[in-house]
């Protein structure tokens, strides 16, 4: 195999696929990116067994073949050459000698043939959506996926394509972030899913601002493609559980309140909350909502906010930094708390298909 490339392009393409690269692992082969080359350029792909991530890169290929070089390597030295451009000959023993400029290097390889095969998506549900509104959904629910790996189910965003409209929910069981975009789902190809942490994690940081993405639904597998790049993944199996029976039906509180400012301000009080309770505490009165946090042996913060309020006095507490996870993540102006008492959920909403429910924490 023999192709000459751009520094740039190939740098491009190999931090689009290493991140699923594993330096842990008991397979070698799994720690090596696979190099194919052929008339189209050169496709490099990488997997861990549970996602798999591939991309074309445009290069001049000379001699066509395969090999997988160790990615951790190959990396660096794309990324340290200090030609412009790099060519790679790979011999019979999957011996590659890559030079550029005044350098030279020569890493082993192992052959392709011990690479695990790319997921295929036949007699899959094919849909497709802006690669933007997936990227957003993801964005908006991922920070509330649970990392306890006893609830499994709860490891992942969980992803409906049903009556014109994708849902997109994740929860941790303390509390719970849900989006809804309309979306033509062709017939037949309604479904439901739970994707891994690891894919979610992989999509949002490929999928671009513009642009479609085609999807295609298996049993235990989803394929994502887009801007020349594939990325699959195993789905995970079980029952989501009925997310839509936490959600509060009514509420007798809706105060709206400035986003930033808002997160501004837990923050601050968040800087003396105790380490084990990890608890604020937001009493609302007349016009006013005052963020507390007190620490015995540590000490108080206080912040107050002018806010638009005439209910009853009403005092309840939050863990702060869950309470600044979606606040992080949204980009509305302001955003609406709704509220019943101390011992009830908290809904915060804003001006569109999202909510996110949060369990309040004992007042002390």
């Amino acid at each position: 195999m023999k192709f000459k490339v751009s520094k740039e392009k190939l740098l491009d393409g190999l931090q689009r696929v290493q991140n699923v690269v594993s330096t842990r692992t008991t397979l070698p082969i799994l720690s090596n990116v696979l190099v194919q080359a052929s008339n189209d350029g050169i496709r490099l792909t990488t997997t861990d067994l549970d996602v798999a991530v591939r991309c074309t890169v445009e290069a001049e290929v000379n001699k066509a073949g395969a090999t997988t070089l160790p990615a951790r390597k190959l990396l660096p030295i794309v990324k340290e050459v200090p030609g412009a451009e790099l060519e790679v000959d790979v011999d019979d023993r999957n011996a590659a000698s890559i030079r550029s400029g005044s350098s030279f290097y020569k890493i082993m390889g192992l052959p392709e043939d011990e690479f695990p095969r790319f997921p295929q998506a036949d007699g899959a549900k094919k849909l497709k959506m802006e690669q933007a509104a997936l990227r957003n959904d993801l964005k908006l629910t991922a920070y509330a996926v649970s990392n306890d790996e006893t609830r499994y189910v709860l490891n992942g965003v969980f992803l409906s394509f049903k009556g014109a409209k994708l849902t997109v929910v994740a929860t941790d069981g303390r509390r719970l972030a849900l989006v809804e975009n309309d979306l033509e789902v062709p017939k037949g190809s309604e479904t439901e899913l739970i994707l891994p942490t690891k894919a979610v994690n992989e999509l949002q940081r490929l999928l671009a601002d513009k642009g479609e993405i085609a999807i295609a639904i298996t049993d235990n597998q989803i394929i994502f493609t887009f801007d020349g790049t594939t990325v699959a993944s195993k789905l995970i199996e079980g029952a989501f559980p009925n997310f839509r029976q936490v959600i509060p039906t009514e509420t007798k509180e809706r105060i709206p309140l400035e986003r930033e400012q808002l997160l501004g301000a837990l923050h601050r009080a968040s800087l003396l909350a105790n380490e084990k309770s990890q608890s604020v505490k937001l009493c609302f009165t007349k016009n006013q909502l005052t963020i507390t946090a007190l620490t015995p042996e540590v000490g108080e913060a206080k912040e107050t906010l002018a806010v638009n309020y005439r209910g009853k006095d009403l005092t309840v507490a939050f863990n702060p930094q869950y309470l600044m996870d979606p606040l992080r993540n949204l980009d509305a102006d302001e955003v609406f708390l709704e509220l019943t008492d101390e011992l009830s959920p908290g809904v915060l909403k804003i001006n569109a298909p999202f909510l996110y429910v949060l369990m309040p924490m004992r007042l002390n």
